[in-house]
């Protein structure tokens, strides 16, 4: 398996990392200055607007036969992907190393960074008609998941990247970690088969998995493989374009995701890279040893002497008056001595 070195991984990102994206809250009007800038090597255009007529954007690049569709932010308030893309649309955008020249000579990619900028600017799941554009595949009522659906069948590609964010709650089966980030070769149908085609959205993944244990060991979780008859990747799937989802989901101390925004970027580098130097895709067995996703974790927990005391709460983002806001709430749950808070407080019950 050709993996990536951590040390040229950490170089690009360092020298290439799009300063001018930060924080979660991502909207049309930060994306649009920055990207001009790449029509120097990209073939950049606008294929469509949304519900509002806000423009979505694709991006292409490559000369080689094995085709690849990347979107992200379907779902407005999941940004994490959307910055990493920007990253390596820098890389190359400046870099000459042959390991982008080995993408461009095999690869032919096809980038849509906002698929639902209505969602992004008032930072919500779904489109402006409060239609999740990830459960739309099927009935395709939204402009946004016609406009998908149509770019799928013009470019037929072999694989696409499925671009999402997860929520915190999510730990590694088996750990007290987080779930970093979590892969998934979707379902085709409710039996779950192995088919030839989610084997070779595991070995893609395999890869991936396998450059991510060398820098965040035990923090790479495997989301449930559920058949959702209306979901993209699953219909994606099915149709025969192999879809590799990607979560980017929670490092410690990492709410603006950054740090998870570094591990996105090194996960779909070396998934484009594997796709490049490869010519057959079995080595499925290893996606069967990352572990399962969990969910044990709160962001707080308030830790008292009499355990059935205890008090959970969670972070709610909102844009309330033109601003990003995380407001914590308390949760319902009826026993927290198994569960894990990102922050844990101990109060001693006399002082309280």
């Amino acid at each position: 398996m050709n993996t990536l070195e951590i040390d040229f991984l950490k170089e690009l990102y360092k020298h290439y990392k799009e300063n001018t994206l930060y924080g979660k809250w991502i909207r049309y009007h930060d994306i649009a200055p920055i990207l001009p800038k790449y029509n120097a090597k990209f073939e950049v255009s606008q294929i469509g607007t949304s519900e509002e007529e806000r423009p979505i954007h694709q991006l292409k690049i490559g000369r080689g036969s094995k085709k690849i569709l990347l979107w992200s932010q379907m779902h407005g308030n999941e940004s994490t992907g959307t910055r990493a893309l920007f990253d390596l649309f820098n890389c190359f955008l400046n870099d000459d190393n042959l390991v982008f020249g080995k993408i461009l000579e095999e690869c032919t990619l096809i980038f849509i960074p906002m698929l639902n900028p209505d969602g992004a600017e008032v930072y919500t799941r779904v489109n402006a008609h409060n239609v999740d554009l990830n459960r739309d595949a099927v009935a395709k009522i939204a402009k946004e998941s016609k406009l998908l659906r149509a770019i799928l069948d013009d470019v037929n590609p072999q694989f696409g990247f499925n671009l999402h964010d997860q929520r915190t709650i999510f730990n590694v089966e088996g750990t007290k970690n987080p779930a970093t980030i979590s892969f998934l070769a979707p379902s085709e149908e409710v039996t779950r088969a192995l088919t030839k085609g989610r084997i070779e959205t595991m070995d893609v993944i395999v890869s991936m998995n396998v450059l991510l244990q060398n820098c965040i060991p035990n923090f790479v979780g495997r989301y449930t493989d559920e058949f959702y008859p209306t979901a993209t990747g699953d219909n994606f799937q099915k149709l025969g374009h192999n879809t590799i989802l990607i979560e980017s989901g929670h490092y410690p101390d990492d709410y603006d995701r950054e740090e998870t925004r570094k591990y996105t970027f090194y996960a779909i580098l070396q998934g484009l890279h594997h796709i490049a130097n490869s010519s057959s895709f079995r080595n499925y067995e290893p996606y069967f040893d990352i572990p399962n996703n969990d969910k044990l974790f709160f962001d707080v927990i308030h830790r008292y002497s009499d355990c059935k005391k205890d008090v959970a709460y969670q972070y709610e983002d909102k844009i309330i008056e033109g601003k990003f806001v995380s407001k914590l709430n308390k949760v319902d749950e009826n026993s927290l001595e198994s569960k894990l808070g990102h922050k844990e407080i101990t109060f001693n019950d006399k002082i309280v």
